[in-house]
C-alpha cells in the first residue's frame, strides 16, 4: 500500500511547553491509523497541524499528495475532520448542517441537499433531520458531526477523540459507521484514549507521550512486547501482598506490577494454566488466601501503563494540555 499520510520531524511549543517533539507519521491508504497517548500528549496538536489548523515550528506534512503546510487551501479539499467537540450549529436543523456545509465545499445546491438525505440515512438520522440540533442527544450530535465530515466525500478522515462522553451503545453504533467508511476506501487517523476502541478499529497504532513516538505497531505486536501471557491475583489484604510477590517471583518472567491498595499483583509468565496451577499451590502452601485470580494475556491498557507509566484516563477527554495549546494558538 502506498502511504497517503506523512509527516516528517513535526515540531510545536507553546511557550516552555513542547507540544510535538520531532514527531514522524506515516499512514497507509485506506486504513485506520490510531493516535494513542496520555492527557498532554500532543495528539490533538499534531491532528491540528495535519488539517491545517496550526502552523508547526518546524517539520513537514503531506496529506493525499498535498503539502499542507504550503498549500492549507488544497488541503482542506481532500480532508474531513471531526473534532473533539462538535462542530455543529445548534439553533439549524441537522438537514440544514449538512446541507450548510455542502455549500461551504461549494458543492452546488441540488448535490448539497441531495448529500445531506444521503447522510441522514447512513447514519440513522432521517427522523431527526428536521429537528434543531438542540433538541439531540449526545450520540445523535457526534454522528451528525461525523457525518458533517463526510459530506465532501474525501479520501482522509481526521477524528479527534470521536467518542469521547459517549455511552457504551452510541460508541458501539459509531464503530460501526467507522468500520463501513474504512471498508468503503477511506483512510482514517484515530485519536482516543478508550484502548478497546484502538483495538477495535487501528490496524496501526501509534503511542505518543510528551509529544514523541514511543511505540508503533499492530495491536497484536504492542502487546506481544508486553512479554505474553500474565497471572492476575487479588489476596485477602494489602498486608499479605508483599509475601504474594516473593512466593510469585521465582515464576515471573519479569518484574511483577504490584497494586497494593487494591490488593492485586500482575505477573509475567510463560507456561499457561500449568504455571497458573504451580501459582496457586504455592500461594496455598503459604497461607495467603487468594479472592480471584485470572490468567490473561496483556491488553492495550498494559501496554499503555507500561509504556507512559500510568493507565488511560477513561473518564476525561484530552483537555488539560492540548486544549491550553490550542487556545494559545487562537490567541
Amino acid at each position: 500500500m502506498s502511504s497517503i499520510i506523512e509527516a516528517r520531524g513535526l515540531v510545536k511549543h507553546y511557550g516552555d511547553v513542547v507540544a510535538l517533539d520531532g514527531l514522524d507519521l506515516n499512514v497507509e491508504e485506506g486504513t485506520v491509523f490510531g493516535l494513542l497517548g496520555p492527557n498532554g500528549a500532543g495528539k490533538t496538536t499534531a491532528v491540528s497541524i495535519l488539517t491545517t489548523l496550526l502552523q508547526p515550528d518546524a517539520g513537514s506534512a503531506v496529506v493525499a499528495g498535498v503539502d499542507v503546510i504550503n498549500n492549507p487551501d488544497e488541503t482542506r479539499t481532500v480532508i474531513g475532520l471531526s473534532g473533539q467537540n462538535a462542530a455543529l450549529d445548534e439553533h439549524l436543523t441537522g438537514f440544514e448542517n449538512l446541507d450548510m456545509i455542502g455549500r461551504l465545499y461549494q458543492l452546488g445546491r441540488d448535490r448539497s441537499r441531495a448529500r445531506a438525505r444521503e447522510l441522514l440515512e447512513q447514519f440513522g438520522l432521517s427522523d431527526a433531520g428536521a429537528r434543531p440540533v438542540k433538541t439531540y442527544s449526545g450520540g445523535m450530535r457526534r454522528r451528525l458531526d461525523l457525518a458533517g465530515a463526510l459530506v465532501a466525500e474525501s479520501p482522509v478522515l481526521f477524528l479527534d477523540e470521536p467518542t469521547t462522553g459517549l455511552d457504551p451503545k452510541s460508541r458501539t453504533d459509531l464503530w460501526g459507521v467507522i468500520k463501513q467508511l474504512v471498508e468503503r476506501g477511506t483512510t482514517l487517523l484515530l485519536t482516543t484514549q478508550y484502548l478497546e476502541e484502538a483495538d477495535q478499529l487501528a490496524d496501526q497504532i501509534m503511542v505518543i507521550d510528551h509529544g514523541r513516538s514511543i511505540a508503533e505497531g499492530t495491536a497484536d505486536e504492542l502487546k506481544e512486547r508486553m512479554g505474553g501471557e500474565r497471572i492476575e491475583v487479588t489476596v485477602e489484604s494489602a498486608e499479605k501482598v508483599s509475601a504474594a510477590v516473593e512466593k510469585l517471583r521465582p515464576i515471573a518472567v519479569d518484574d511483577p506490577h504490584v497494586d497494593e491498595r487494591n490488593r492485586t499483583l500482575v505477573i509475567p509468565i510463560t507456561g499457561g494454566a500449568r504455571t497458573l496451577t504451580m501459582a496457586l499451590r504455592e500461594l496455598d502452601q503459604a497461607g495467603i488466601e487468594v479472592q480471584d485470580v485470572g490468567l490473561r494475556r496483556p491488553t492495550l491498557d498494559d501496554v499503555f501503563l507500561s509504556l507512559t507509566g500510568h493507565v488511560a484516563e477513561y473518564e476525561a477527554a484530552e483537555t488539560s494540555e492540548d486544549d491550553d495549546e490550542l487556545e494559545g494558538a487562537a490567541k
